[in-house]
């Protein structure tokens, strides 16, 4: 551990310097301010990070859109006919974008500002442990500074795969593909994880041709295997080629080589083909590359600060989010915890509390809620859903919702509600796929983290009819299960009879 009692701390200018200017770098520079502390925030490019410019915002209303087209094209199942459909590809882009400016304001540099915090755009590297170098994009002008704390908050990004001939693909990534002036006609999507499934069925909707290939043995495959045999039956009835346990071994750009044999600085065109492992070969117009996402911590000097990776290049930090060196504190994608807007929020108002206040609150990783917003959407959060559990270990409930009425009144039943309990009917984990399964999972979220019990919601009041009824209707047939135990059995007969005594004695 670094040192923090030395004089560079002492003459710091900054109480708190926040390195990134996303989710966790806005919330722990707010949070910091609001404590009465002087804080800098430094961001290389825009205030917002990636969940407003690339991430949440745009992928979300791009969803709304093409819901709007499954839904005009579906209504004939209610015995409404909309007639052909057509979808305006530069409107849907323009709904995105207009979504992206409405939003921008909250996270502006002058927000900020009138939050207390002071806001400096350019580069920072660390050139000790209680000092930086800002540097300005046109690298024409820097500036030193102290500080006391430090909380670091760059994020990640797309992670391109090492696959032969991939650098000359021009591929896309969540971080570009909204730059998109066309809509594909052949869309390939590296990745099904959540990402690659939920833009693959936004395109799809929209009228690409989409073809997702996904290396693990199936979709999602960090979820529970029944949500991911839903979204798979789901993709594929919407047109959606699925291509599980492939690997691909190379791309090809035949632009690119006649480039090469013409000229070398010849941009390629964005179409090619993919050749997997097992030999085949998929042609495309636009490759969007969804495998997964990298921290992004080169060029900052962490080693000058004392700031410690994993082999993974994840900033190293303990349970109070505390780098290595004791006064710089790190918080979102970059930490290795789950890369979540949410996450990124709580862990950067705690890790900044902490560095101002000198508190040691720890972060609690048992009640992560995760949300893939496909349709139907998959939410999930605690202890896997995904295996059997015995009544002495853990229970495993479920609640079809082909049996839950407003899924049946919407016809929307190609989904479930899973729910883990303790031998005590403490709810653990849970897994929802249906429509709004994210809202559901906030009750379900909060009963983990109070050590709430089946009975708890059971006797809670639920309108009806919603999707809660799920989560609800599980919790009561548990319930009612306990009680048809041996022992529950002999005690509510027993006060059965101790009540028909007492009413004959007052008769």
């Amino acid at each position: 551990m670094i040192d923090t009692d030395n004089s560079d701390a002492k003459r710091a200018a900054w109480d708190l310097l926040v390195v990134g200017g996303g989710t966790a770098g806005i919330v722990g520079a707010q949070t910091a301010a609001s404590l009465g502390a002087r804080v800098l925030l430094v961001e290389r490019d825009r205030t917002g990070g990636d969940c407003l410019w690339t991430g949440c915002v745009p992928s979300k209303s791009i969803l709304a859109a093409a819901a709007a087209a499954a839904d005009a094209r579906a209504a004939s199942r209610f015995g409404v006919h909309a007639g052909d459909i057509r979808v305006d590809f530069i409107q849907v882009m323009k709904h995105v974008h207009e979504a992206i400016a409405a939003i921008a304001p909250t996270d502006s540099p002058a927000a900020l500002e009138a939050a207390g915090v002071r806001v400096t755009a350019g580069n920072l590297t660390f050139t000790g442990p209680h000092t930086a170098r800002i540097t300005n994009a046109g690298n024409t002008a820097e500036q030193s500074v102290t500080f006391a704390q430090a909380m670091l908050a760059t994020g990640s990004e797309p992670a391109i795969p090492p696959i032969d001939g991939i650098g000359s693909a021009q591929a896309l990534t969540s971080d570009n593909i909204w730059d998109l002036t066309s809509l594909p006609a052949r869309l390939v999507v590296l990745g099904g994880g959540s990402i690659g499934c939920e833009l693959g069925q936004a395109f799809a909707r929209l009228g690409s041709q989409v073809t997702i290939i996904e290396a693990a043995v199936r979709l999602l495959p960090g979820e529970d295997a029944a949500a991911s045999a839903v979204i798979t039956d789901v993709l594929t009835g919407e047109g959606i080629r699925v291509l599980t346990g492939s690997a691909v071994a190379a791309v090809s750009t035949p632009a690119a080589a006649h480039a090469t044999a013409r000229d070398a600085t010849q941009a390629p065109a964005n179409g090619g083909r993919l050749t997997l492992e097992d030999g085949s070969e998929i042609d495309y117009d636009e490759l969007l590359v969804a495998s997964g996402r990298a921290p992004r911590t080169a060029g900052l000097g962490l080693s000058a600060a004392g700031v410690e990776l994993d082999r993974h290049g994840f900033v190293v930090v303990d349970r109070h989010l505390r780098t290595t060196n004791r006064c710089i504190w790190a918080a979102g994608d970059l930490t290795g915890h789950p890369q979540f807007t949410h996450t990124a929020g709580v862990h950067a108002s705690l890790a900044a509390s902490n560095a101002i206040l000198g508190l040691r609150r720890r972060v609690d990783t048992a009640a992560i809620p995760r949300v893939t917003f496909t349709q139907p959407e998959v939410a999930a959060v605690g202890v896997s859903t995904d295996r059997a559990y015995s009544r002495g270990d853990l229970l495993l409930l479920e609640w079809r919702h082909d049996h839950l009425d407003r899924a049946v009144t919407d016809a929307a039943t190609q989904g479930f509600t899973r729910l883990v309990v303790d031998g005590k009917g403490k709810v653990r984990g849970a897994t929802v796929v249906g429509p709004r399964a994210g809202e559901t999972l906030g009750e379900l979220t909060l009963a983990i983290r109070l050590g709430l019990r089946t009975r708890d919601l059971a006797s809670t009041t639920h309108a009806y009819p919603t999707y809660n009824d799920g989560l609800w209707n599980a919790a009561i047939a548990d319930v009612r299960s306990r009680l048809t135990a041996p022992t529950a059995t002999r005690a509510t007969k027993a006060l059965a009879a101790l009540r028909r005594r007492r009413v004959r004695g007052w008769q």
